[in-house]
């Protein structure tokens, strides 16, 4: 599967962000406008006419949540923890009036809030995958406490073949014949009412199926995700039929940014999910279906010069999350002509780098970085600098916003 690929980067991408944040000093984290909003604009048309829900861990910014979310295409929020849905739903100025929790939830003072307003239970939707999250909402917030608790089924959407799994262990809901015994359970629940399923195909959506210099490997993944989505077509049309049966369900959500046109072509999803996409970070560089454009990026300073060939920069030890490897760490992408150092990686105070990029760099100038994941760059820095422009004489910083870190936010 190809499309047209949106462009890695502008032309002179270096000397336009040197050029934006030339009054700051580093460390800083950046996003360029035209970038996210190209990718934005991606996103919407390769998911065909179905609206996407933004998944929020991917962006950990309330304005550019906002900015997203203005866009037509867009609708909605998928949030990562029910505190974070609350604080985007709740109040006279809310992020969204509708936030979906990605995941089970057993944080009872946040379920303990969520069953005491009412403005909140119509704007959240709780994921459950087990009637064990029915009874501890239950015990936190009793039916005849609380009003009525939106609720979506989660549907485990990995690929198991014989003992095999392939896919992220989420749900125990698997079957048509489980998803449907859920269902029941749920709606014979007072207080609570279905009104959504949801499947996330992480085979499919976070793996690359081109990755750079591994041809071997991108064949196999591109078998395994063929075979994957025809088996997941078919048994989430089945599933979402038998839950139908049992509840009017308002959403089926599924997708992530490198699985929307696969997933938009199943008539059972109403919806899709992408956060990812909007930043770009160096995980979702190995796709052949789309081609975003680095709109996150981060600048550590040179601090020395220690050999010929070497310099060395302030922190950097920014690892993404998931199994270690190489692919784990950010990237030096400008000045272009560095890498990190074997013996070394991303360091925790200093970060060596080496390669011919190295000749021109002094102390004190500064080296931009890609994060190999999208919003935990946001866990980093308290604030992003909004770099919009197109060339050099009219790039500037537009406007410094805050990560939820940088507003005291912390949702795990």
């Amino acid at each position: 599967m190809t499309t047209t690929a949106v462009p890695v980067a502008a032309a002179g991408a270096r000397e336009r962000l040197d050029a934006a944040t030339a009054h700051l000093d580093p460390p800083l984290a950046v996003v360029d406008l035209d970038a996210l909003d190209a990718n934005a604009a991606d996103l919407v048309r390769r998911a065909g006419g179905r609206p996407i829900r933004v998944a929020s861990k991917s962006v950990r910014c309330r304005a550019l949540l906002r900015r997203v979310l203005d866009r037509p295409g867009f609708a909605g929020v998928l949030a990562y923890t029910l505190a974070e849905a609350l604080w985007l739903a709740g109040g006279n100025d809310p992020v969204s009036t509708d936030v979906l929790v990605g995941y089970p939830s057993v944080d009872r003072a946040a379920l303990r809030r969520l069953g005491g307003d009412e403005q909140l239970a119509d704007r959240v939707t709780l994921m459950v995958d087990s009637v064990a999250h029915l009874d501890l909402l239950d015990a936190v917030a009793p039916p005849a406490t609380r009003p009525v608790v939106q609720v979506c089924l989660d549907l485990d959407a990995s690929w198991r073949v014989g003992p095999a799994h392939v896919g992220v262990r989420r749900s125990p809901v698997h079957s048509p014949a489980e998803a449907a015994a859920l269902a029941r359970a749920v709606v014979a629940r007072p207080g609570v009412r279905l009104v959504g399923v949801m499947a996330y195909e992480a085979q499919v959506a976070g793996v690359g199926d081109a990755p750079a210099g591994r041809p071997v490997r991108g064949l196999a993944v591109r078998g395994m995700q063929r075979a994957s989505v025809r088996e997941l077509a078919v048994r989430r049309a089945a599933a979402v039929a038998a839950v139908r049966e049992v509840a009017d369900l308002r959403f089926v959500n599924g997708g992530g940014t490198g699985s929307l046109e696969r997933t938009a072509a199943e008539e059972s999803v109403t919806e899709l999910a992408a956060g990812s996409g909007l930043y770009s970070p160096t995980l979702f560089d190995g796709y052949r279906s789309f081609r975003g454009r680095p709109a996150a990026l981060f600048a550590l300073p040179v601090t020395r010069r220690p050999a010929a060939g070497v310099v060395t920069v302030a922190g950097g030890g920014w690892i993404a999350s998931g199994p270690p490897g190489r692919d784990r760490s950010p990237t030096p992408v400008h000045p272009a002509g560095l890498h990190l150092l074997a013996s070394e990686g991303a360091g925790e105070v200093q970060t060596p780098l080496r390669g011919p990029g190295t000749a021109e760099l002094a102390i004190g100038d500064r080296v931009w970085f890609r994060h190999a994941k999208a919003g935990e760059l946001c866990e980093r820095v308290d604030e992003l600098h909004l770099v919009q422009g197109d060339g050099l004489a009219d790039v500037v910083v537009s406007d410094v916003v805050p990560t939820y870190r940088g507003q005291g936010r912390s949702f795990g």
